[in-house]
């Protein structure tokens, strides 16, 4: 340990960036917190890798991630909020002040903490896959599929998950191909039933992906049917849009020992609060929410957590 003079000390410390993090640092800022956001690997989180968002109140004529990330940004730091790259590579949880590092050697005392660390999509790991990320190829067909109306898309996946998105899509494109690597969906026969009687739903059974081709963007997909069989056949399918629905991780394998997650990694929080089994341990945005990951749900959280860090410090002193 270094000496203690050498160790910051604040009052409210975010970890993680985009709409839950930003959002968490302008209401704690307001609220004289002095807070220090922490933005990760990615400032401004998942959003800075999507083109146009045209579902965010307050954008009607749309906007970039990496423009309105950058629009938050400028709100929090405007009002106070200290915002620095790097990372939170080690904390403790159970002392007060909780003790944290970043970047492995930068040692800071937290007398709250606000934990935004979102969720990261997973992904097949094509080469193209990552070539075409967005210019076709989505991980978020609430947020995406409005740019593929009357267009043909896949899904990849075959849980609750991709039914729900091809679903969605169903209602917005001419026709949606739903690439299963089984032989059968893993979804509940409530939602099986639901893509089964959909007309412009085509289910690929036993399909697997091996890449996606076009010229500026995603313009087709190649599969391969019955892959590691002796009789396996390359099919060739044209699309506008490639959607994953193969699952998130989020990102809460630091805090894991010492807040309460669910069996996939989401922090646990209190019903309708972003309070965890931590007093003054707070979870907003995705890291904490299987369900919508949007950024307007993700922006809410991270105002209630920011009221909860200022209601709890306020009863510690």
């Amino acid at each position: 340990m270094k000496n203690k003079e050498n160790i910051e000390r604040v009052k409210c410390l975010i970890i993680g960036s985009g709409p839950a993090g930003y959002t968490a640092g302008i209401y704690a800022s307001r609220a004289n917190l002095n807070p220090v956001v922490y933005e990760g690997l990615q400032p401004g989180g998942q959003l800075t890798t999507t083109t146009e968002i045209d579902n965010f109140p307050g954008y009607p004529e749309g906007v970039t991630g990496n423009v309105m990330m950058g629009e938050l940004k400028k709100q929090a730091e405007r009002f106070g909020c200290d915002c620095r790259w790097g990372i939170v590579t080690e904390v403790n949880l159970h002392e007060r002040p909780f003790k944290l590092k970043v970047d492995g050697n930068k040692e800071i005392e937290a007398d709250s903490v606000i934990i935004a660390t979102g969720a990261t999509a997973k992904y097949l790991g094509l080469e193209s896959e990552e070539k075409y990320r967005g210019s076709g190829v989505s991980a978020c067909a609430t947020c995406d599929g409005f740019f593929y109306r009357g267009k043909d898309v896949a899904v990849v996946g075959g849980g609750d998950t991709a039914c729900e998105e091809a679903s969605y899509l169903a209602g917005l494109c001419n026709k949606v191909y739903l690439i299963v690597r089984k032989d059968f969906l893993r979804a509940s026969k409530a939602m099986q039933e639901r893509v089964f009687k959909t007309a412009n739903i085509e289910i690929l059974f036993e399909h697997t992906t091996k890449e996606l081709t076009g010229e500026n963007g995603v313009e087709g997909c190649t599969l391969i049917k019955n892959a590691g069989t002796s009789s396996p056949e390359e099919v060739k399918i044209a699309i506008d849009g490639f959607f994953l629905a193969i699952g998130h991780h989020p990102n809460s394998d630091v805090f894991s020992d010492y807040v309460d997650t669910d069996e996939q990694g989401y922090i646990l929080t209190q019903a309708g609060t972003p309070m965890t089994n931590i007093k003054g341990v707070f979870a907003c945005g995705d890291v904490q929410d299987p369900n919508y990951r949007q950024a307007i749900t993700s922006a809410a959280s991270g105002c209630q957590a920011a009221i909860e860090a200022e209601r709890y410090l306020a009863e510690m002193n």
